[in-house]
């Protein structure tokens, strides 16, 4: 396939976009919305944000109307912000000096209470900021799409029939929430909130909040209830200030045999919900559950419903031989062994051989994006497979003990890379992760190009459908320990290194 040049400066440096999808908004911006925009913009950790007090409908600035399904969707994640990922942010966990830590699940369980609020509001105060958002309109971006975990929305009683606990979660990210809104509203940039993680866990990945063998969240119908009533909460308070609501992110519906019923289900449940609380003007976001577009054929269609978009994630062709914590995200050619073992070459033709089913699914069902991407090639970055030790994997569903052959499943495997051979259960390695991590400056010259390309087929992809959102803005530049080397952490899922550098090479370094 041949890549036309697509011009970097057209989302990364040219002219912000303000186009938007009209509110609509019927609601009341009652008190959960801060009264007034936080003062400050330096990285300085500050008081948590009030989420109290008279409500303002907006900052000075109103958003501009954003013209869905006509105008691409030019987006980054705020990842590792509001729901923590040991690879985004490894000083977080390091800091416990326990590898028992491994998700912010057990980073609220297994530590003193306070420390575990102290740390995370430092960090929820500092790592994304009003400078933040300056930057990502300057860029020429139109979105932001914010990980939230169901334990960070302030469900009260009276607003669901079931439990409202949220231990072992430190709660107090709400505020912080609002607060972004304000600035989002500010600077024109358009808000898609992405439920990232749901009780019990839909998947069983740490970015579900819990790393488990046994998520919980598709046949517990509590943990169904108050999803659903988490989503009906998200709407009514703020949905006023957000363009998309994302009813789940990946759920795993390879996990069990009945798990795509129960979605579909769930899907049809959530879309409702939001339409009766806030009618058609927000956008309401679902996913392919790692099935594949094709199973959501005819599914929340024009006119049984309305403003729907598809966050692809893409059917793994690794899926009869992997074990199932490891498979493929979103549009991620990295974890499994076949696909590290692409040339530069496969990698952006397999991304090519993938437009034409999204275009055909979108172009008859309902808008695609997609939702999460990165020009990483290799699974190097420290921790990105899991932080300390892996108990158990996902063996105890069906579909799980099938593909479960004969690894133990009650042994702990260190997590490390396939690409270098250390991942938890050893492979042939592919080659050291010297030279594919840390400063672009470092990179070879058939890196740096690829990486160029690779960032170009990805957004034509995105761009054949209704747009694309990279994974992510920003990860933690610490230095870590291996081998008796120190090795920054990972530009290649980093977005904003290239944004302040202001180069077209930078720019595909991220």
């Amino acid at each position: 396939m041949h890549l036309p040049r697509i011009p970097l400066g057209l989302w990364l440096f040219g002219q912000v976009l303000l186009v938007d999808a009209a509110q609509q908004c019927r609601l009341a911006l009652h008190t959960q919305l801060i009264s007034v925009l936080p003062t400050g913009t330096s990285s300085a950790e500050t008081d948590a944000p009030t989420g109290t007090g008279t409500a303002t409908a907006a900052p000075s600035v109103s958003a501009t109307p954003f013209a869905y399904g006509s105008t691409p969707i030019r987006g980054v994640n705020l990842g590792g912000w509001l729901v923590l990922e040991p690879w985004i942010t490894p000083s977080i966990f390091n800091n416990t000096n326990n590898d028992n830590i491994v998700d912010e699940y057990t980073f609220g369980q297994m530590q003193d209470a306070q420390t575990a609020q102290s740390a995370l509001q430092a960090h929820w105060s500092t790592w994304i900021t009003e400078d933040d958002f300056s930057a990502i309109a300057a860029a020429g971006l139109n979105h932001v799409r914010i990980p939230v975990g169901y334990w960070s929305v302030p469900l009260e009683s009276s607003e669901t029939n079931g439990s409202t606990s949220t231990a072992p979660y430190t709660t107090g990210a709400w505020p912080y929430l609002l607060q972004a809104l304000n600035w989002a509203r500010q600077y024109d940039v358009h808000v898609i909130i992405d439920l990232h993680g749901a009780p019990g866990s839909q998947n069983g990945f740490d970015n579900s909040g819990q790393r488990t063998s046994n998520p919980e969240w598709f046949n517990n119908s509590a943990n169904m209830t108050r999803t659903i009533d988490t989503l009906c909460f998200i709407v009514e308070n703020i949905g006023g200030m957000i363009d998309v609501i994302e009813l789940l992110n990946e759920p795993a519906a390879f996990l069990a045999s009945d798990y795509p019923s129960v979605l579909r289900q769930f899907w049809q449940d959530g879309y409702t919900v939001v339409r009766d609380a806030v009618g058609k003007g927000i956008q309401v976001m679902i996913g392919d559950g790692f099935q594949g577009v094709a199973d959501w054929t005819n599914f929340l269609t024009y006119p049984d419903a309305t403003n729907v978009i598809m966050d692809w994630v893409g059917y793994s062709h690794c899926l009869a031989t992997l074990p199932l914590k490891f498979l493929p995200q979103h549009e991620y050619q990295i974890f499994s062994v076949p696909e590290l073992q692409r040339t530069f070459a496969e990698h952006i033709a397999f991304t090519c051989s993938s437009i034409s089913s999204l275009t055909t699914f979108a172009a008859s069902n309902i808008w695609t994006i997609v939702g999460e991407w990165s020009t990483a090639p290799t699974d190097c970055a420290v921790s990105l497979n899991g932080r300390g030790h892996v108990t158990s994997f996902f063996f105890s569903s069906e579909t799980s003990r099938a593909l479960a052959g004969t690894v133990k499943t009650d042994h702990e495997y260190s997590v490390g890379a396939r690409w270098d051979g250390t991942w938890y259960t050893p492979n042939t390695p592919l080659g050291s992760c010297a030279g594919w991590t840390g400063s672009y400056t470092t990179f070879s010259s058939n890196y740096t190009t690829f990486l160029r390309q690779y960032w170009e087929v990805q957004t034509l992809m995105g761009e054949s459908v209704q747009g694309w959102i990279y994974w992510t803005w920003k990860v933690g530049i610490e230095r870590i320990s291996l081998d008796m080397t120190l090795k920054s952490s990972r530009r290649r899922w980093q977005m904003n290194g290239a944004t302040r550098k202001g180069s077209k090479e930078a720019g595909y370094l991220t």
